[in-house]
């Protein structure tokens, strides 16, 4: 043989470094639920009811401007067959779980008041927070920029050590850093997540947080380089997600206003370079918002119901799983771009993975990665609604804790 074990050896010694940044560094997604939006909502206008309240809205734009799935498809510019499957059940989840993902905004949304307003306000959302049952939550604080820094620090630490003496730090808790800039404003929000957990004697790393993408900045440095990719190094394995930001980072591209969109050139390009920075790693892309919201003539608010659901689908074609609802009347949008986007799929998914897993035991074997990009389809539309846990087995002749095992394996069955 050519290579002898002096050059395997060799060769394991000049890797080992590649190694362990492969396994450290790009462990893969992790396979867990991903929710399909983030509402925000303005911290002094919290309450136990603002779920159902948005959940109202959203069915109050249905039965006032799209009572049947006739007219919500005609609406949104879909197949009526594709609606009919999904009308009904769309609002029964508006009923049920209309919020997926919720965040608590203490920065722009909120606005900069006094300290004894402020303070006041996340007493308040903090005991609203203890009738809250949403599979995700989490507050905005305000930025790391010298004016907001020291606001933004009181916050975290009141509403941690608030959430602590509840009795638990939740899980599901995300904190949202926005606008940052350079690298060094990473650092200090994992400091101050290291004193917080060692104030209050919680789990290592349990205080995660996501990164608002609303500066070029935090695309590309003075020297060319891409900041996201510097931000994942320095959060200490605490990020989970890059979001981004339509109007700020429009505004700092210097675009202008009647153009920023989440389709524009500059929007596409930025997600781009996140999607590329944060592939094979554990942190995920969300999309940004769109400002035009469903009310008006019935013309006007068609138009907009048509334009959330385009851009809502353009995401999910492009990889991108999550996005920002700013009010109600935008989720049954957000909800049928999602199901109807998974359930188009379905069954030329189901043929795909049903031939992998037949060649897996047959010897004939498709690459691993399409059965990985297969199973999180499918998981996806599970964590969402699309897809009925009872379809699962039926489409795929698997169970889903098989398509899990697959998304941990990494597709190696």
């Amino acid at each position: 043989m050519v290579f002898n074990k002096d050059f395997f050896d060799a060769a394991d010694k000049t890797l080992a470094q590649a190694d362990r940044l492969l396994a450290d560094k790009y462990r893969g997604d992790f396979g867990g639920r991903q929710p399909i939006h983030t509402c925000y909502v303005p911290a002094d206008k919290l309450s136990p009811t603002t779920p159902a309240d948005w959940g109202a809205s959203a069915l109050q734009v249905i039965d006032n401007h799209t009572p049947t799935a006739r007219s919500f498809a005609k609406a949104i510019g879909a197949q009526e067959s594709a609606v009919e499957e999904i009308f009904e059940r769309i609002k029964e989840k508006l009923k049920v779980q209309p919020i997926e993902d919720l965040r608590i905004d203490f920065e722009d949304g909120y606005g900069r008041r006094g300290d004894e307003e402020e303070d006041r306000d996340l007493q308040s959302t903090l005991e609203s927070l203890q009738f809250l049952n949403l599979p995700f939550i989490g507050i905005r604080m305000k930025a790391m920029e010298q004016v907001t820094r020291e606001r933004g620090l009181k916050t975290l630490n009141l509403f941690v050590a608030g959430l602590c003496a509840q009795g638990k730090y939740p899980e599901n808790f995300i904190i949202t850093l926005p606008k940052v800039t350079f690298p060094e404003q990473v650092d200090v929000m994992v400091s101050a997540c290291q004193l917080l957990e060692k104030q209050h004697s919680l789990a290592a790393r349990i205080i995660r947080f996501e990164i608002q993408i609303e500066t070029t900045q935090a695309i590309m440095d003075q020297e060319g380089r891409v900041t996201a990719a510097q931000y994942i190094e320095r959060a200490d394995g605490r990020l989970t997600g890059f979001h981004y930001g339509t109007y700020d980072y429009s505004a700092a591209a210097g675009i202008s206003s009647a153009y920023q969109t989440l389709d524009h050139p500059a929007a596409e390009y930025a997600k781009s370079v996140l999607q590329v920075a944060t592939a094979g790693t554990t942190v995920r892309v969300s999309d940004g918002s769109t400002n035009i919201l469903p009310v008006g003539t019935v013309q006007e608010v068609h138009a907009a119901m048509h334009n959330h659901y385009r851009l809502v689908r353009r995401a999910l074609e492009r990889g991108i799983y999550q996005g920002w609802d700013l009010h109600g009347s935008q989720i049954p949008t957000r909800i049928a771009a999602n199901w109807i986007f998974y359930r188009d799929g379905l069954a030329a998914a189901s043929k795909r993975i049903k031939n992998y897993l037949q060649g897996a035991s047959s010897g004939i074997m498709d690459e691993p990665a399409t059965a990985l990009t297969l199973a999180r389809y499918f998981l996806r539309g599970l964590d969402c609604g699309a897809i009925q846990s009872q379809e699962i087995e039926k489409l795929t002749g698997v169970d889903e804790q098989a398509l899990r095992t697959i998304v941990i394996n990494k597709g190696i069955i």
